[in-house]
């Protein structure tokens, strides 16, 4: 992850915080501060299919947010002080979960749709739709993933060997 091009010459990127069946992204959050980038993490509404990427101060700052019922960390409601990605200059690259991928790019996430809607409006904004990363094991690259008409493909699975 760290040496693509991608990554290398992106300068705002959003990634999820890892749940325990994810692959980890600690050390891609470190190095995203280590080289000077902007970090923005998800922040899930729930009962709904939003979701908005919220920038990070520091790697250091992941211990200031709260745990969710879905035990995910993120930035609390009420919390009105973080940058929102589209708010701004919009993501250069997003660094994406999921539960399967197939090679063609399309993703099985956990049923709700949230990236599948921030991409959409990501495509709205001027800033236009960012290069989007899955990252996943070699064990989650499948034959084929069911879709949506309102799914949205990922431009590229990285994984262990590929």
């Amino acid at each position: 992850v760290i040496g693509h091009p991608k990554y290398q010459e992106s300068k705002r990127i959003a990634i999820f915080l890892s749940m325990p069946d994810e692959i980890q992204t600690e050390e891609i959050i470190k190095d995203i501060f280590k080289q000077g980038k902007e970090c923005f993490i998800p922040r899930y509404k729930p009962h709904s299919n939003h979701m908005d990427m919220l920038k990070l101060s520091s790697a250091e700052d992941i211990s200031s947010l709260t745990l969710t019922s879905w035990n995910i960390l993120q930035p609390s409601d009420d919390d009105s002080v973080r940058e929102e990605a589209l708010a701004g200059g919009g993501l250069d690259l997003i660094f994406m979960p999921g539960l399967g991928f197939d090679k063609k790019g399309n993703r099985l996430g956990r049923g709700k749709g949230y990236y599948d809607t921030y991409l959409e409006r990501c495509i709205k904004h001027p800033s236009g739709k960012p290069y989007t990363i899955a990252l996943a094991f070699r064990e989650q690259i499948c034959e084929s993933v069911p879709v949506a008409e309102n799914d949205v493909q990922v431009d590229e699975i990285l994984y262990e060997d590929c």
